[in-house]
């Protein structure tokens, strides 16, 4: 038997990304708090929240397997979150102009009617072109900057303002998309599926459609 597969998130890139990767999957939007507290890692503040999201949706579904993930910007070793206002999304954009920063993603999936989870997380790093002032007001002009962490982000119109990419984040689809489930996690996912899954006698979850580029179950 199949278990349900979830997707614990409203962000249309995520939901984007699992499909055009060929999974099957359902959506849910857990109402969970994220966490930001100063004294975490980057990396442990990413997989505090994607473990918050994916242990939400499991209480509601708690037959299903359920993927969440968590994406955070930082540069100089802050984190840089999503902004107030579009003042403040110019202030991020002028601050990350020019230069290099980091984007990281942690990913949890939940499997509660056996007790098993699967974490892990990745980091790529993005540098951005010299912006100036005429640069970053089209940028915004096209997207929706405040539901974005960084202001930004690399779909659509994003090759605008970024120079290149560095890490697994280079080879997103579609585009270059910073979607927090980028495609060296899209494959870590299907890996995680057939362990946490296989061992157990189910078929694993989110089996492509026909015609997709990948068949998690194989």
């Amino acid at each position: 038997m199949r278990p349900r597969f979830i997707l614990a998130s409203a962000s249309p890139r995520r939901r984007q990304l699992l499909s055009d990767a060929g999974f099957e999957f359902e959506i849910a939007s857990p109402r969970v708090e994220e966490i930001s507290h100063g004294w975490l890692t980057i990396r442990e503040l990413t997989m505090w929240n994607a473990a918050r999201k994916a242990t939400g949706a499991a209480g509601v579904s708690p037959d299903a397997v359920v993927l969440a993930a968590d994406t955070l910007v930082a540069i100089d070793g802050e984190v840089l979150g999503k902004p107030a206002d579009l003042d403040d999304a110019v202030r991020i954009l002028q601050r990350l102009s020019g230069r290099s920063h980091e984007v990281w993603t942690g990913v949890r999936i939940n499997h509660p009617a056996r007790g098993r989870s699967r974490s892990f997380h990745e980091m790529s790093r993005v540098h951005f072109r010299k912006l100036d002032g005429r640069a970053i007001r089209s940028y915004l002009a096209k997207i929706d900057p405040l539901d974005k962490a960084g202001s930004n982000a690399a779909q659509g119109h994003g090759m605008e303002i970024i120079e290149r990419i560095d890490g697994q984040i280079a080879v997103v689809s579609p585009s270059i998309a910073r979607s927090g489930l980028v495609a060296g996690a899209v494959e870590q996912v299907a890996l995680a599926l057939r362990q946490l899954v296989h061992r157990i006698g189910d078929q694993p979850p989110g089996v492509l459609r026909r015609g997709g580029r990948r068949r998690v179950g194989k």
